[in-house]
């Protein structure tokens, strides 16, 4: 099966021009030339796949750095979000929730895109594109108040931002 593949190309390439040149060469300029022919294999092999391999790996390793130094993060602030968690919030009335979370969100330097409200004391907010640790901080500051996350939504834009959907309740 190989040899009805090999003999025609062999046929071919002695019959070429460049076939030809082969072999009207010296030996020594072959075997450089040979050398030479290895060596770019070698470059190509090593740009097209060693390197892009050896980056992912680096990224790889670059992200699981993040990930475990956020981990080591929460871990050591556990016990004050614990404790956060336990005290006695503040209470904002139902009529207000409206221009607290309004107000808030232009103080965390988020966007309110729509506000709705369902029933006293409940909005849903949807947020413009913005910073996560902004939305993160007025999160914070909404718990502060004595109003509840409910549900949140949140979806990654290409530019490392987050637009959000937000269902919020008064009371803990």
């Amino acid at each position: 099966m190989l040899d009805t593949i090999k003999v025609p190309l062999q046929a071919q390439w002695q019959t070429s021009s460049l076939g030809v040149r082969w072999r009207a060469m010296p030996a020594r300029d072959r075997m450089a030339l040979l050398g030479l022919g290895m060596f770019l294999g070698l470059v190509l092999l090593y740009l097209l796949l060693w390197l892009p391999a050896e980056r992912r790996l680096a990224s790889a390793r670059e992200y699981f750095e993040t990930q475990r130094s956020l981990h080591a993060y929460l871990q050591l602030h556990e016990p004050k979000a614990r404790s956060v968690q336990s005290q006695p919030q503040s209470q904002v009335e139902p009529e207000r929730l409206q221009g607290l979370v309004t107000a808030t969100a232009a103080q965390q330097g988020l966007a309110v895109e729509r506000i709705d409200s369902d029933a006293p004391g409940t909005v849903q907010v949807n947020l413009q594109p913005a910073a996560f640790p902004s939305l993160l901080r007025w999160f914070g500051v909404l718990e502060g108040q004595g109003v509840r996350i409910d549900e949140a939504g949140m979806d990654r834009n290409e530019d490392g931002r987050v637009t959000a959907r937000v269902s919020l309740k008064v009371g803990s």
